[in-house]
């Protein structure tokens, strides 16, 4: 048995939230784990449905932009661990809306920083902030053979983008000037179980099974790196409890996918486990005006969290997409209760008088 912790992850209904969460919950039985979420789209409870009556796990309904909120939750529960995954992610809703962004990225990050502050009060033993942040902070590289690597310049080019760096630097600022400790990483994409279908995998493997069409900006030729949800989960768990203070760790699955064949490998995955003939569902690619601003290309190197820390990815994507399209096959219920709206009306009557 560790030691006992009370630990405050934020956005924890979210997709890689809830991960991080479960991961926690049950790893971890003598520390209290606090989900902090606000439900807004993204954040669905159904996603923790099997620790939610955990005796280590609570649940709190809140917004990181309400101060004075967050400096009684890390009072009442004592808070000595922050994870702070709460934000706006979705590119093309930051295009259309950069105040949220800005708002909830920049603003949220700020307010969790000067409540640990203030309710730490410079006594930083056994304190840690550890804030998880994006890979599209760099900017965008080459179709070669470069990396991005800890030392990578920041350079982002979308509102998304812009306003993770903005709460990256407010992170490191703490610690430069109050002492806090803190760490931050910078992820790829994540794909797996309970991911928001407004992205990218789990949207075409509804829009599959629904014969909808599958919209590809441009040619489909922007490269990303993907690595499994559950891979990041146990990257944050190990950077969290022996990570460096005041360092940064790049965390990625050395696994590069042209969009439009990482797209091509989902269609006849979903095709063939709903028994269709293969390339059944090829014809629903349709191509589209490329986003604004959109990047070529991410890759992350992640040596040194392997070097220092031992940490790599377990699962190649070919079975990863495998484990994440039967799970979502094998789940409709909850897509079809996401695409549909129903369970934002629910958290909305269950909280609208608390």
């Amino acid at each position: 048995m560790g030691a006992k912790r009370n630990i405050l992850i934020t956005g924890g209904a979210g997709f890689i939230g809830s991960h991080v969460v479960r991961l926690f919950v049950k790893k971890y039985p003598e520390y209290r784990i606090v989900n902090l979420d606000l439900l807004t789209y993204a954040g669905n409870l159904e996603n923790l449905k099997d620790v939610e009556g955990e005796p280590n796990y609570t649940f709190v309904r809140g917004d990181i932009c309400d101060y004075e909120q967050m400096v009684e939750l890390f009072r009442k529960y004592d808070i000595d661990g922050v994870i702070h995954l709460a934000a706006e992610s979705h590119v093309d809703r930051s295009i259309k809306d950069p105040f949220t962004f800005a708002r909830t990225n920049v603003m949220g990050t700020l307010s969790l920083l000067q409540a640990a502050k203030v309710c730490w009060e410079g006594n930083y033993e056994g304190k840690l902030f550890y804030h998880i942040s994006t890979d599209e902070v760099y900017g965008a590289l080459e179709f070669d053979d470069t990396l991005f690597t800890e030392q990578t310049k920041y350079a982002p080019h979308s509102p998304y983008s812009a306003s993770k760096a903005s709460s990256d630097h407010f992170v490191r600022a703490y610690h430069d000037t109050y002492g806090m400790p803190t760490i931050v990483t910078n992820c790829s994409n994540n794909y797996g179980p309970y991911q928001f279908p407004e992205k990218l995998i789990p949207l075409f493997i509804n829009n599959i099974r629904k014969g909808k069409s599958l919209p590809v900006y441009g040619r489909g030729e922007n490269v990303r790196d993907w690595l499994y949800v559950e891979d990041h989960a146990r990257a944050i768990d190990t950077i969290f409890h022996r990570g460096k203070v005041a360092k940064t760790y790049n965390i990625g699955g050395f696994n590069e996918w042209r969009n439009i064949d990482l797209i091509k490998v989902v269609i006849k995955t979903v095709d063939r486990l709903l028994g269709n003939e293969e390339g059944h569902s090829l014809h629903l690619i349709t191509y589209v005006t490329d986003r604004l601003g959109h990047d070529a290309r991410y890759a992350i190197d992640s040596t040194k969290l392997k070097e220092e820390l031992g940490w790599e990815p377990s699962l190649q994507f070919e079975e990863g997409i495998e484990k994440t399209v039967k799970w979502y096959l094998e789940n409709e219920a909850w897509l079809d209760n996401i695409t549909s709206g129903a369970y934002e009306r629910y958290y909305e009557e269950q909280y609208s008088n608390r």
